[in-house]
Order: C-alpha cells, then sequence, then structure tokens
C-alpha cells in the first residue's frame, strides 16, 4: 500500500470559485466512489496529507478548505456570511454538486465534523455516509456552559466578551500564531506528540498570516450558538461512524461514547493511545479503518 507523501510531492492546490471566494481544495484518485475530507478548526487539506494518497488509490479523493481556513479566501464576517457551521455546511453541499458531481463519503475531524453532519441534514442528496473524527463536543455552547466547572462558566463569556474588542482580540491571535505557541499546542492535543512536525507546524502557520486571518479565528471563539452534534446526529439521512482518540484532551472520550446511543451511529471505534487528530497521529489505522467503511458501503 502507498504510504504517505509530503506536501512537496503533492501537485499544486487547485482552485473554485464560491460565491466570489477563491476556495483552496486537492485532488488524489480518479475512479471509484468519492471521498470528501474536510478539516478542522484552524486546520487545511494538508492536514490530511498522509490520507489522501491512500485513500485516493481506490476512491476520488478531495480535501477541501473551509472558507477562512487555509489557502481558501478569508473575508471578514459579515451578516451576509457568517462563519457558522450553516455556512460551511452550504460549502460542501455545493462542492459536492459542482466539483464532485456525486454524493460522497463525508470524513471531518473535531469541527469538520459538525460542518459535514450539517451539510449532511440540510442537503441529504450529497451524503452517502459519515466519518467523524474526534467530533467536537463544542462544550463552550450557550446550552452547554451549566455543566461546566464554575470557573470556566464565568471565565469562558468574560474571555470571548475580552476577545471581542479588537485591539485586544487581535494582540491574543498574534501570540498564538507563533511556531512554538502552536507546536506547544498540538504536542499537547495529540497522544503521540512525535507526530508533531516541523511540516505540520509550517502548515499550520502559513495561513495564520493571510489578511483576514485573525479575524476569523476571533469570530469562531466567539461563536457560541449553532447546532450541537447531538441535534445533528438523529437528524442524519446517512449512516455514521464515529472515530476518537482515547488520549483527546479537548474532546474526552467518555463524553463521545454518548453519541454512539443514536439510532444513526453503525459503530464507535476508540483509537487507543491517539489525541485529537489521529488521522495525522496514526495515519495507518485510521486509513485502514476509512477503506473497510467505504467498501463496506459502496
Amino acid at each position: 500500500m502507498l504510504t504517505s507523501l509530503p506536501l512537496t510531492h503533492f501537485e499544486p492546490p487547485r482552485t473554485w470559485m464560491w460565491r466570489g471566494f477563491p476556495i483552496t481544495y486537492q485532488v488524489w484518485g480518479d475512479r471509484g466512489p468519492a471521498v470528501l475530507l474536510v478539516h478542522g478548526f484552524g486546520a487545511s487539506w494538508g492536514h490530511w496529507r498522509q490520507n489522501l494518497p491512500v485513500l485516493g488509490q481506490t476512491c476520488r479523493c478531495f480535501a477541501i478548505d473551509l472558507l477562512g481556513f487555509g489557502g481558501s479566501a478569508k473575508p471578514f464576517p459579515s451578516n451576509e456570511l457568517p462563519y457558522t457551521f450553516e455556512t460551511w455546511g452550504q460549502q460542501i453541499a455545493d462542492f459536492c454538486r459542482e466539483i464532485i458531481g456525486s454524493p460522497a463519503f463525508l470524513v471531518g475531524n473535531s469541527i469538520g465534523c459538525i460542518a459535514v453532519m450539517q451539510a449532511a441534514v440540510s442537503h441529504p442528496d450529497i451524503a452517502r455516509a459519515i466519518a467523524a473524527l474526534n467530533c467536537s463536543l463544542r462544550l463552550l455552547h450557550d446550552r452547554k456552559r451549566g455543566t461546566l466547572p464554575w470557573h470556566r462558566r464565568v471565565g469562558a463569556p468574560l474571555m470571548q466578551r475580552l476577545l471581542g474588542y479588537k485591539p485586544v482580540g487581535r494582540f491574543f491571535f498574534q501570540q498564538v500564531a507563533k511556531p512554538k505557541v502552536v507546536r506547544k499546542i498540538l504536542s499537547q492535543a495529540y497522544g503521540r506528540p512525535e507526530a508533531v512536525s516541523d511540516e505540520l507546524v509550517d502548515l499550520l502557520m502559513k495561513p495564520a498570516k493571510d489578511m483576514g486571518a485573525a479575524e476569523v479565528f476571533l469570530a469562531f471563539t466567539n461563536y457560541s450558538q449553532g447546532p450541537l452534534p447531538e441535534d445533528l446526529l438523529p437528524q442524519l439521512p446517512c449512516p455514521a461512524i464515529l472515530l476518537w482518540g482515547t488520549d483527546d484532551p479537548w474532546e474526552p472520550i467518555e463524553l463521545g461514547r454518548e453519541y454512539a446511543k443514536y439510532a444513526t451511529v453503525e459503530q464507535f471505534i476508540p483509537l487507543e493511545g491517539l489525541g485529537h487528530c489521529p488521522q495525522d497521529e496514526d495515519p495507518e489505522q485510521v486509513n485502514a479503518i476509512l477503506l473497510q467503511w467505504i467498501d463496506r458501503h459502496a
């Protein structure tokens, strides 16, 4: 089986115009069922660099940069085009119709899981099945804050209001968007810190220098509304599997297991010793699971 390739071995990503904005995406494979990979917060198609070449051997595999991330446009947040799961769900659905040209297997990581669920619920014709890797629990959502310890329940809104003051928010973003800080955050989130490579840090750092990146970051940190996974899972028009790194410090697997109770979830797969981004920490294991899943439903 083909192993993963460094980013330098990929062709330059392609561009699709969506609502007047350039959207970056990558493709691998020209036959078989369609698969769409959707990254998490702050990431891009490059976070799937260890999965695209393998899945692309038997599938038409696509990885997209959501609006506001990666190489895609980063327009300032507005009422006409807010950074919400409804916006990203529409983007995913339009991509499936205009670029892929057929229903696809939708694979997400972190907030990308909610984006693909929203796309499937709002547009049932574009989804064959869903695989969610360490789905964001959205613990700071307005409807969940009551379950948090008191210091987080009180502190989160205060922090959001503080970051909403533009000079403070931009200063905070500048402090976070530094290689050493990004590496430290990744090392905490990954169950296998050795997987935090220079290439990974670079691919996350590059988009942070784009105009509008700070505004996108702050818009999402203040986004405490919209759908929760438990809202969308029971509405899915297709089956789903959940993969979960057991050592994820952000999205505890004990809470994630609760999602297995929904009738649309056909399998919950714990990934021992992995953290928040299992597709990058142990791509061989995740690729094998995804290929079996696609073959089962294809």
